[in-house]
């Protein structure tokens, strides 16, 4: 069930000459028969757009700031795949220093299979710009989680003693290093990547600096046309482009428009980061360096597409934006993985939540997928969202799960969870839109898997949940919290569109199930939920009653609530709360879940500060993995995936915390 890759090297190579000495601010280039020292850090901060890095390179200090605009109010902006970074330079002695710039990227931006050949182009004018692809192509085929299809762009202002050149690493990056400048010629022996290694340099010569320059401006990004294979009736295929060529018409105009922006783009960014920080620090500033480190994972996961009409244009009321399961698998818009992410959406855009859930309604309101309950996922290898027509049956699973992995291509049952998942996060961006689209449309769907829950959620049959990686289990208190909070969702989604006997049935079933579920579940003693029913020794994180509380379903007495709390209290190790007894490790997503329903403030900040202090222990230079050891804060499997924006449970928009001290 796991798919652990390992994690490609994109070569980005950064030099400042100051003064004829030569300093290496970014990446870590290897350059024969030349000589540099490195820059030394001063300082760094994070924001949920930026990072920013000071960093002194002898008389000199260059603040290089990283910018990856999030602006979910404009999809456009959203869906443009470009980043900024932008660098300026200062005299740290009240002296004037002569100060030139370099950066390159590699043709390691490409592929996954660095045998494979590449070529390029550099296009000249008002914008400088280096485009590099493969020369054989895969369309929607990666090579270790890396895209085989389309172009990375790297880009800057033509301004004033702006110099270009690609070719061979070494030989480019001395001919800065020895003249403080490029040669504006283009290599042309297009080959292997990992043949002469070739890069795709700038340099810009700052002339003398005193005071603090204004920033020289990069872009950097991947494009490609089109991004998205999506299954539609019939078993047949649409394309799906990137949602900015709505806008624009070339890479050119869009690459061009995104550099002149970056003032304003920067002033766009201030604001956003300022209010995260401010509506998290009202919780707790542990949480709000949290929250400022998920924001960008989270939306780096998603793409925002659009369909074609006949005629050739776009059809702008059809948007769908697909989010792709990074490390654990490359699955398409997986249930599981939207459902903890979830709260980024609710707080930043719930209409982006909606255009997540939309492929996988649409797909299954078809009729292609055959099973009863909600799909895992919408492909198993993104960027094809080609379903599962051949739906893994249920009585299939255990053999499944003997085999340790679920074939490749097949769906993923994970029945009681994904049909749960569905119904929480349709009822929630209903209450928070005030849209009834979903739930009007996709009625029978979700009274489909409303039965489906009724039958067996309460007692819930062997199977995995989204904590796949713990193995599965029968019985599942969590499990079943789901199941049951999903058939109230029901009776109010069924009450928002005036179907009263309905609403009123499921609402009888699902307060009957809490009064059984409460005998199942509770230990003999009383004192916390099991991790299974009928297993007092056993207990785990009840993170699904976190949905009871965004949905203000109030299903579960504030008892339970209660018991979980004081548990919680007296079972955190260094790093936080295990997930359940099976292993000491824990899952930081669901850390901060739980957070949003405990009844005590201080075991909240508790939980929080505990994801803090993992993420902050230096233990791995990774991107941030959810998944991490309790015990001593070390790394399990996972990375950079986007159920860091379930770090936002806290902030989502609703009052989920009922914490009192």
């Amino acid at each position: 069930m796991l798919s652990r890759r390992e994690w490609q090297i994109l070569g980005w190579a950064g030099y400042a000459k100051v003064d004829g000495v030569v300093y290496n601010w970014l990446g870590d280039p290897a350059v024969p028969g030349t000589t540099f020292t490195k820059a030394t850090q001063k300082s760094l901060k994070f924001t949920s757009t930026q990072s920013i890095f000071v960093l002194t390179a002898g008389p000199i200090d260059l603040t290089v700031t990283f910018l990856s605009p999030v602006e979910p109010s404009d999809l456009v902006n959203q869906s443009l795949p470009l980043s900024y970074y932008a660098v300026s330079a200062a005299s740290n002695d009240g002296k004037a220093h002569s100060v030139q710039l370099y950066t390159d990227i590699s043709a390691e931006w490409v592929t996954g299979d660095n045998s494979l050949t590449a070529n390029w182009t550099t296009t000249t004018g008002s914008v400088l710009t280096h485009q590099i692809q493969l020369v054989s192509q895969t369309q929607f085929g990666e090579v270790g989680d890396h895209i085989q299809q389309g172009s990375a762009y790297h880009s800057t202002l033509n301004t004033a003693g702006a110099t270009w050149q690609t070719g061979q690493d070494t030989i480019v990056r001395a001919q800065f290093i020895n003249n403080g400048k490029l040669t504006n010629t283009q290599d042309t022996a297009f080959r292997a990547v990992s043949d002469r290694w070739p890069v795709f340099a700038f340099a810009h010569d700052l002339g003398s600096v005193n005071g603090a320059t204004a920033p020289v401006i990069f872009s950097v990004g991947h494009i490609r046309d089109p991004a998205i294979q999506y299954i539609v009736a019939n078993n047949g295929r649409q394309n799906r482009s990137l949602f900015f060529w709505t806008r624009f018409s070339t890479v050119a105009n869009a690459i061009s428009t995104f550099l002149n922006d970056y003032a304003n783009a920067l002033a766009r960014a201030n604001a956003f980061d300022s209010k995260v920080n401010a509506d998290a620090t009202k919780v707790l500033a542990d949480y709000a360096s949290i929250v400022a480190l998920s924001i960008r994972q989270g939306f780096g996961a998603t793409e925002i597409t659009v369909s074609r009409t006949n005629s050739g244009g776009f059809n702008t009321s059809d948007v769908l934006t697909f989010m792709k399961e990074i490390s654990s698998d490359g699955n398409v818009n997986t249930v599981d993985v939207i459902f903890p992410a979830w709260p980024l959406f609710l707080y930043t855009n719930p209409t982006i939540g909606k255009q997540l859930l939309l492929p996988l309604f649409e797909y299954q309101a078809t009729g292609q997928y055959p099973n009863k309950w909600s799909v895992h996922d919408m492909g198993a290898s993104y960027p094809k969202a080609i379903g599962h027509n051949d739906g893994e049956q249920f009585f299939n699973l255990i053999v499944l799960l003997e085999c340790s992995r679920v074939v490749e291509g097949n769906d993923e049952p994970m029945p009681v969870e994904e049909s749960g998942n569905m119904l929480i996060m349709t009822l929630s961006y209903t209450q928070k839109s005030n849209d009834l689209s979903l739930i009007r449309n996709y009625f029978n769907l979700l009274d489909q898997w409303t039965q489906f829950l009724i039958t067996d959620s309460l007692i819930p049959a062997n199977q995995i949940s989204t904590d796949d990686f713990a193995g599965s289990l029968a019985n599942q208190t969590n499990l079943a919290i789901k199941g049951i909070v999903g058939i109230k969702a029901m009776a109010e989604i069924a009450s928002l569109v005036g179907d009263t006997a309905r609403s009123s049935n499921y609402s009888s079933i699902a307060a009957s199930y809490v009064t059984q579920w409460q005998k199942f579940a509770t230990a003999s003693d009383g004192t916390h939920l099991t991790l299974s029913y009928g297993n007092s020794s056993s207990w785990g994180l009840s993170y699904n009653l976190y949905a009871d509380k965004l949905l203000k379903t109030n299903l579960f007495p504030t008892s339970v609530y209660t018991i979980q709390t004081n548990w919680y209290s007296s079972h955190a190790n260094a790093f936080g709360v295990p997930l359940d007894t099976r292993h000491t490790y824990t899952k930081s997503d669901w850390e901060i879940w739980t957070a949003g329903l405990v009844t005590s403030t201080t075991v909240r900040d508790l939980l929080v500060s505990s994801v803090r202090k993992y993420a902050a222990d230096g233990k791995s230079s990774q991107p941030l993995g959810d998944w991490y050891e309790t015990l001593d804060g070390s790394v399990e499997g996972f990375r950079a995936r986007p159920v860091v924006g379930g770090h936002l449970a806290l902030v989502a928009g609703i009052a989920v915390n009922t914490a009192a001290q």
